[in-house]
């Protein structure tokens, strides 16, 4: 293992060499997350640049050409320098070490939401309304990986990657053919809004960096067309960062304003149609927290589990879905019974 990370890593430094003229003076691997990208920092010293390494080369295109549009667009994503022959390595624009969440557990111990955090969430949406609509204008979304928009097919694999990564994973009982009434249902709903705008599809505060007290984006390559509503759901009940049931509704408020700039909405109707995003958002990041977290036992993602399964009760207890879901809501409530009883940091 260690070979192959030199050698991925002499890859990256071969592509600074070849763009920048000179070899890095400091080079430093970067904690891994979800995914198989492993990324490097190199530098002089003074300035840096982030070296991306993903075997996957269609998804490194995708990235670069997502990159090179929204630059021209005007939108707050990183420069990207120079690409490897083989579309394995590729160098972009540093934007620091301080993601979002960083920001939130640095407020947590001191003002917690008082302060900065609802100014940063409220630039977070506002830069999500630009990506939406003028990050979607000219965008070949024929080029979007897997699909090019999210439909019934987007929405199964995501149903299914809840309940085959996490609840198999969970081993509670449930009636699979409730389960799927359930889901046709939620199905029904998700594909009768319209779904022309570009659609991020994991807004969550990992993927969003402060510099300078304005907010960035990165990791935006899975984008497609699809509803609004998804990304403002990804960010508002992303697990680890626990906002405030307050915060979300009235951060909602600001994002449904907003969003009038663009284009007029029923207000009443968007809420409606929101909270049915909510769920497919928080199912499908349950998968995640199975595969990633109970199979692959990766911390941050076992410690995303709780908060998850609290945002789904939410959903129920004050009647936003009303009482189409009962198998769901049935399952969500012995997944906390189960993982309340559990030790998750058990190996």
């Amino acid at each position: 293992m260690d070979d192959k990370i030199d050698g991925i890593k002499e890859k990256v430094c071969v592509l600074y060499r070849q763009h920048f003229g000179k070899g890095p003076e400091y080079v430093e691997l970067l904690p891994a997350s979800g995914s198989a990208r492993k990324y490097y920092r190199l530098g002089d010293g003074r300035e840096f640049c982030i070296g991306a390494y993903h075997k996957d080369v269609d998804e490194n295109r995708l990235f670069i050409r997502f990159s090179c549009h929204f630059r021209e667009k005007g939108l707050h994503v990183p420069q990207v320098y120079s690409v490897s022959h083989d579309g394995l390595v590729y160098l972009q624009e540093d934007l620091g070490n301080t993601m979002l969440l960083d920001v939130i557990e640095q407020e947590r111990q001191a003002e917690g939401w008082e302060k900065r955090l609802p100014e940063l969430y409220r630039k977070s949406l506002a830069e999500l309304l630009r990506f939406q609509f003028l990050g979607g204008e000219g965008l070949d979304y024929s080029l979007c990986v897997p699909r090019p928009v999210f439909d019934r097919r987007c929405i199964s694999w995501d149903l299914n990657y809840f309940k085959y990564c996490f609840l198999r994973l969970a081993g509670v009982p449930f009636s699979e053919d409730a389960l799927e009434n359930d889901f046709e249902r939620l199905t029904a709903r998700l594909l009768e809004v319209e779904r022309t705008a570009f659609m991020f599809r994991d807004f969550q505060s990992r993927n969003i960096m402060v510099r300078e007290n304005n907010v960035w984006f990165i990791d935006y390559q899975g984008g497609r067309q699809g509803a609004l509503h998804y990304d403002v759901a990804s960010l508002l009940y992303d697990a680890i960062a626990e906002v405030p049931e307050v915060y979300k509704e009235s951060l909602l408020d600001d994002y449904i304003m907003m969003l009038q700039q663009y284009r007029r909405v029923d207000a009443d109707l968007f809420r409606k149609e929101y909270y049915c995003f909510v769920l497919i958002r928080l199912l499908q990041a349950m998968g995640a927290f199975g595969l990633r977290g109970l199979y692959e036992r990766k911390q941050h993602f076992i410690d995303s589990i709780r908060p998850g399964l609290s945002n789904i009760s939410s959903l129920f207890k004050p009647g936003k879905l009303g009482n189409d879901y009962p198998e769901i809501q049935k399952v969500a409530d012995e997944l906390i019974c189960t993982f309340s009883k559990t030790s998750l940091r058990e190996g």
